[in-house]
């Protein structure tokens, strides 16, 4: 059925009852009613989402190799013919929350090598600084609800240089930049399209979809368009078997040129429908095994059936009964410079008589509707709100189904794993089971939860989906995840790493933010976190303290390479290395547990016992650091105003490592502040309070506890106190040590000339590099650095605790900014320099150009390039320049808070 694309004639006028409906105030509350709606279990609009990963080859969970080769064992070639196993993947794609039905965009423009159904990048051993990327896409929209969302692809028109890609960054070294797409001059003339898929919910289960590709180019051109919805392939595997799902051609209604029907066990009947006409294609979401593995096919059609008929022109690959698990209409279009074309599908949960009457109100009203919104978090400034908009959209659109059984992929599936899986990686993990939304740092670098990412990623979810934040953080205490003895589990590459315990900081944090949000916190998420990080604390307390002193040995710590050695290496026996990072992130742990003891207390007094416990092991801690216990020297050097690691010689010498490095800043996140409405409900806790007055421990001062409380009644609990809070901030603050122009540098610019430490036990020589860019070295994959970048979670965490430090000794307490000629400064003042300093590489300078992308950048003019953003893992210490993972949204998306925290 065939049917051209009529004008709306009523679409004015209802634009005008639109523009009556923003006057009455609607529009901004629609989507928060949506999410309460949602909240209540009346309506469930996050049923579907972006929870398509950009990759989905290459993860442990696919990787069924003898020796744990994830990249090699299921790369990219692979991909367009090889069923996956867990999850799927796509082109600015969405899929129910279980991923049972799929829906993505797949291109071709004519002179490509293969089908463009997903995004393509370098392996961890291709890349000369570990696995990257290598397209141009952007998130440009979304709405906490999914009610709204939009991505936009750069698709060249020249052949897509995947060789030239491979071939030029395997020529690099470590010490040249990484050659990306735009370096091959693909964009040049600007030959390309812009492709920008839009989704607008109707209902949580009827989803409008508009895709619009323009020709930016100089000349005609033309450009095959194929939305593609299909099943997560579960009968491969046993499961589902006896409910094979199907999509089958359905009787085009009016206004649509054609239909089909996808019929899934679980999630029922849903139809798709075309506005413009398109050559129907079908075939089944299972593996080629013929030209995988050379061997016969369990059926004829397969899953590379598409790029075989289109670009290969094999008619057969396709199944002509217009019947299986995977279907696309094939859109062929030729477009002149300039312009551009639409199509337009809607999705639906039940049949529609006329699914495109009313498509054009519901895109407006979900657009405005998504304006308001975000206009009623930063309502004065459009060039931060356009940041914070970009960035929260990138926090939503990294939702991902993640889906791993951790026992039945360490048994295999139909065929059985190799002998070297039991004693492979995750073995001691067989609990683990998940299939869930997460939110992950990247859905193409790292398509995969991480622990420590995931808890800062709560935060600027928050601000706009609390129940979702919260949601995050209880995933991962759940019993199918976190290991019966207490361990969060840190990423599928490695579940028993260990990495900086910033959950319970989360969780308060969370907490926090819905009391302000709501007028009242959900003591309920607050006792049920509360039980399961005790079992986590108490894994620290024991697996990470090895002598039982309060000093804490924690290895990698997520902080890759920023010590004189490998810290995930055991040192020499007899030798050992006190942490002052390792036992800063325990401390602040342990008062991050007493808070929310002391929460929960106010209407359960038996949590008070929790809360005397948590802070009892907060002073053990804190006596250890300022040096109290076995004659050891304090982790605190008096002379350097500084924070630092101790190597213990097995005879028992110290020996202090002079490095002035984010490893020095952490031990000040370990700050809470007590106010009156606690020690009131707390009255045990606040005579112990008064027994350590003035930080007095065993006939020592250890720490910041004040002898009296401010003029709130509030007391102050920090491992630092006021009189190091000054030497600390004079290193911070100036721009010859740690002070960039976009924010706190992980390792101070004085390491640029010295760098040679001397001798040091168990080490030899140790060298400390300041690099202020790219890793020079493969350590822990060779794709991040904390020898010299900006990182956004840290700074986030000293910010936060400075404006602790603000509430607690108020305007009357000022130190000297170096980098404003010493004058003296609030700390408010501070924090506001530094926030303003790390969402500065967002902003436009006097000269036009934003720090986070290359002065040569097309980003920094180009009208179709300079509104779009992109949210990095890091960013060069002296430049800004944007590094690592290009899509990390995930705790880069903390500018979020960081431009909010300003305003108020």
């Amino acid at each position: 059925m065939s049917m051209q694309h009529k004008p709306d004639d009523g679409l004015l006028e209802r634009v005008g009852e639109f523009a009556r409906y923003l006057l009455n105030g609607e529009a901004s509350s629609a989507e928060c009613r949506r999410l309460e709606a949602l909240r209540q279990g009346q309506e469930n609009w996050h049923l579907w989402g972006p929870y398509l990963a950009e990759r989905a080859w290459g993860t442990v969970r696919e990787d069924y190799s003898m020796d744990g080769t994830a990249w090699e064992y299921f790369d990219h070639e692979q991909s367009r013919a090889r069923a996956y196993r867990w999850s799927e993947d796509g082109l600015g794609g969405i899929s129910d929350e279980q991923q049972r039905l799929c829906f993505a965009l797949a291109l071709w423009n004519g002179v490509d090598p293969i089908l463009k159904e997903r995004a393509f990048g370098l392996t961890g051993n291709q890349g000369n600084h570990g696995e990257d990327v290598k397209e141009a896409y952007f998130y440009l929209d979304a709405s906490p609800s999914h009610s709204f969302l939009r991505y936009r692809y750069k698709y060249p028109q020249h052949a897509f240089p995947y060789r030239q890609l491979v071939e030029e960054n395997a020529r690099r070294t470590r010490a040249d930049q990484p050659f990306s797409l735009l370096d091959t001059g693909v964009f040049a003339d600007n030959r390309y399209w812009d492709v920008d898929v839009a989704y607008a919910k109707a209902a949580p289960g009827q989803i409008h979809i508009r895709i619009v590709a323009a020709n930016r180019g100089p000349q005609p051109a033309v450009l095959h368009l194929l939305p593609t919805l299909w099943c997560r392939n579960t009968w491969a595997w046993g499961e589902g078997a006896e409910g094979k799902p199907e999509i089958v051609f359905d009787q085009a209604p009016e206004g649509a040129a054609w239909a089909v029907r996808a019929s899934i066990e679980g999630l029922g009947e849903y139809y798709l429908y075309g506005r413009q006409t398109a050559l129907p294609l079908f075939t089944e979401n299972d593996s080629n095994a013929e030209t995988l593995w050379g061997r016969p096919n369990r059926m004829p059609y397969v899953k590379d059936a598409f790029h075989r008929r289109v670009v290969h022109g094999e008619e057969g690959a396709v199944n002509p009964v217009h019947a299986g698990t995977k279907f696309a209409a094939w859109h062929t279009r030729t477009v002149e410079p300039g312009a551009d074309v639409t199509l337009e599908l809607v999705l639906s949960e039940k049949a529609l008589a006329e699914p495109f009457h009313k498509s054009e109100e519901i895109f407006v009203a979900r657009e405005h509707e998504a304006d308001a919104f975000y206009r009623s978090l930063l309502p004065d400034d459009d060039r931060d709100r356009a940041i914070l908009r970009q960035a929260l959209a990138g926090m939503i659109w990294n939702k991902q189904f993640y889906h791993y059984d951790v026992a039945r992929w360490l048994d295999g599936d139909i065929v059985p794993p190799p002998e070297s899986r039991k004693t492979g990686r995750n073995r001691q993990w067989r609990h683990f089971r998940a299939a869930d939304v997460m939110s992950v740092p990247d859905s193409w670098e790292f398509p995969w939860f991480a622990a420590w990412d995931l808890a800062f990623h709560a935060l600027p979810l928050a601000l706009v989906d609390i129940d979702f934040a919260k949601r995050q953080l209880e995933i991962l205490l759940h019993e199918d995840t976190l290991h019966p003895n207490g361990q969060i589990p840190a990423y599928e590459w490695a579940f028993g790493d260990v990495n900086p315990p910033v959950h319970a900081m989360a969780v308060l944090k969370v907490f926090r933010m819905e009391r302000e949000q709501r007028g009242h916190g959900d003591l309920g998420f607050l006792r049920r976190a509360m039980h399961k990080l005790l079992l986590n604390y108490t894994w620290w307390l024991n697996a990470k303290d090895s002598e039982g002193h309060g000093v804490f040995e924690g290895g990698f710590l997520g902080l890759d390479n920023i010590s004189v050695y490998d810290r995930s290496q055991p040192l020499p026996p007899g030798y050992r290395l006190k942490q002052a990072d390792a036992t800063g992130w325990v401390a602040m742990f342990a008062l991050n547990m007493t808070m929310i003891a002391l929460e929960l207390a106010v209407e359960e007094p038996d949590y008070e016992d929790v809360a005397l416990q948590c802070y009892s092991q907060f002073l053990t801690m804190a006596n250890v650091m300022a040096g109290n216990v076995d004659h050891s020297p304090s982790l605190w050097d008096a002379e350097d105003g500084f924070f630092k690691d101790i190597i213990v010689t097995p005879d028992g010498s110290r020996h202090r490592i002079d490095v002035f490095s984010m490893v020095g800043i952490i031990p000040l996140f370990a700050c809470e502040i007590v106010d009156a409405r606690l020690l009131e409900a707390s009255p045990r806790f606040a005579k112990t309070l008064m027994a350590h007055m003035g930080g007095m421990f065993d006939g020592h001062t250890i720490c910041a506890c004040p002898a009296h409380t401010n003029e709130r009644g509030e007391h102050l609990l920090s491992l630092a106190n006021h009189h190091m809070l000054p030497p600390i901030l004079k290193r911070l603050l100036n721009e010859d040590e740690f002070l960039s122009l976009h924010g706190i540098r992980s390792v101070s610019h004085i390491h640029a000339a010295h760098h040679d430490l001397g001798w040091l036990p168990a080490i030899g020589r140790a060298l400390i590099e300041y690099l202020p860019g790219e890793s020079n070295t493969g350590l822990f994959g060779g794709n991040s650095n904390w020898r010299g970048p900006v990182w956004a979670p840290v700074n986030f965490l000293l910010i936060e605790t400075l404006m602790k430090f603000q509430q607690f000794l108020g305007d009357n307490f000022k130190v000297e900014v170096p980098c404003m000629d010493n004058r003296e400064m609030t700390l408010r003042e501070v924090s506001c320099l530094l926030a303003d300093r790390v969402a500065g590489v967002f902003r436009r300078d006097e000269n036009g150009r934003i720090p986070a992308f290359a002065a040569d950048s097309p980003y920094q003019s180009d009208p179709h390039w300079r509104d779009l953003l992109l949210f990095n893992e890091y960013y060069h210490g002296e430049t800004g320049q944007g590094l690592g993972a290009a899509h990390q949204t995930g705790w880069t998306g903390l500018v979020a808070n960081l431009l909010l925290m300003k305003r108020r």
